[in-house]
């Protein structure tokens, strides 16, 4: 393990002084490398990559997801598209007062989710295996319980606009998608293909993301549902 590297990450990104999250996310990479040959989680070449491309970078934005949140009462984020928990666990064990929903369709991805939750202790958090589409008010499942003030991924690439339908489905109103994206150009083409279908303006913004260590370009693409 290269504790040093994930340690001065975390205080690069404001997190450092947080003694309680080193230990859990430390389990959590060794979680990780442990089911990844068998259950293809990441494609990583070692370690530090896997602390930087992916543990690191799920952390980047949580300043923008905490400022989110500031105002919202039920603090209800939904990582869709889960696969190894990336980006929800991170963001789970540092934001024990917001409550996680990780939405995997895949049943060993999902059991993955289900025992690390477990082994990790993250009483925060829910693992739902299914179809984001097969979980909204509108499919009859369980109502309220499926709006989000949150929802964060890293998949979908591109987005297009079924998949942004089925997102905001899942959000309660003025609730926020949180895409991270990596160029700025990409995601601004991204965004005008979807804004030349959408019946609707979309009120989005990009908001430029550091991420320790790493030299490519990360961004936030932050969509607002309307009122």
């Amino acid at each position: 393990m290269t504790p040093a590297l994930l340690e001065e990450g975390l205080v690069k990104l404001g997190l450092g002084s947080e003694d309680r999250i080193l230990p859990p996310l430390t389990r959590y990479i060794e979680e990780i490398e442990l089911f990844n040959p068998a259950y293809g989680l990441v494609k990583v070449r070692n370690r530090e990559e896997l602390i930087v491309k992916h543990i690191l970078d799920s952390l980047a934005p949580i300043k923008i997801i905490r400022g989110i949140l500031e105002n919202s009462s039920s603090k209800k984020i939904a990582d869709v598209g889960s696969g190894a928990g990336l980006p929800g666990i991170p963001l789970a064990i540092c934001m024990p007062d917001a409550a996680f929903t990780l939405i995997e369709r895949m049943g060993r991805r999902a059991g993955f989710l289900r025992d690390a939750v477990a082994v990790l202790g993250l009483t925060n958090v829910k693992v739902e295996e299914a179809e984001m589409e097969k979980l909204s008010p509108s499919a009859g499942n369980r109502g309220e319980s499926f709006l989000f003030d949150v929802i964060v991924f890293r998949a979908f690439k591109p987005l297009d606009d079924v998949i942004l339908k089925r997102l905001f489905s899942l959000l309660a109103p003025g609730g926020i998608i949180t895409a991270y994206k990596g160029r700025r150009q990409s995601v601004e083409e991204e965004i005008s293909r979807l804004e030349s279908v959408h019946r609707e303006a979309l009120p989005w913004e990009i908001l430029p993301l550091e991420v320790p260590f790493l030299e490519e370009e990360r961004r936030l693409l932050l969509i607002r549902k309307a009122l």
